[in-house]
């Protein structure tokens, strides 16, 4: 990661992930939501190792990092491997120590509507959703299903109309808005099934 100042009141979005490989559905959603929420940065965080995923098949972290570097092809974004540095897996882990380390940044954390689904089966998921406020991008054949998630229904009192969503990173916690625009179906398992690319 790119050393940067870190000014009082940067907006950054986090978008964590295996990134087992980076693709364009990353840049994308990344892009959109620069654009959408009026980021400043957007950080990739390359977990050392996701909880709810396997490890056969995971490539190692230095691959996938070196992936997502190779993708990352916009100045406002900017890869990262602090959950290595910090030694956290969990988000609600990562999450605590950055805003503990940063405090006058405005983090968004940035996930697709298909991680919607599985939210509550993250640690401490509610404890995520009162630590940063949080957006949801669309994926095809999930952005219905998130909005009727029992996540999305558990944090409805939060929910902010999507015309609104420039004002999510200036919002206390819990604060929650459903993205739309255009929609990626770029998945990291389908090209890992059809480019060759291995865990070797």
């Amino acid at each position: 990661m790119r050393r940067e100042l870190l000014t009082p009141g940067l907006k950054v979005g986090l978008l964590g992930g295996s990134f087992n490989p980076a693709h364009d559905g990353h840049l994308h959603i990344s892009l959109m939501c620069l654009k959408a929420l009026g980021l400043d940065r957007v950080w990739w965080l390359v977990s050392p190792g996701n909880p709810l995923k396997p490890e056969k098949g995971m490539a190692p972290f230095g691959k996938r990092f070196a992936s997502a570097e190779a993708m990352a092809r916009d100045p406002r974004i900017v890869v990262s491997g602090i959950e290595a540095a910090l030694g956290t897996r969990y988000t609600a882990d990562t999450l605590a120590e950055l805003t503990g380390r940063y405090p006058d940044v405005r983090f968004v954390w940035l996930m697709g509507a298909d991680n919607m689904l599985q939210f509550p089966r993250w640690r401490n998921w509610r404890e995520i959703a009162m630590t940063v406020p949080i957006a949801i991008y669309p994926r095809p054949g999930y952005t219905l299903k998130a909005r009727l998630s029992p996540a999305a229904k558990a944090l409805a009192p939060a929910i902010l109309d999507s015309t609104d969503a420039p004002l999510l990173p200036h919002m206390a916690p819990p604060a929650l808005v459903f993205l739309s625009g255009p929609e990626s179906p770029r998945s990291a398992t389908e090209i890992r099934e059809k480019s060759g690319w291995n865990a070797g």
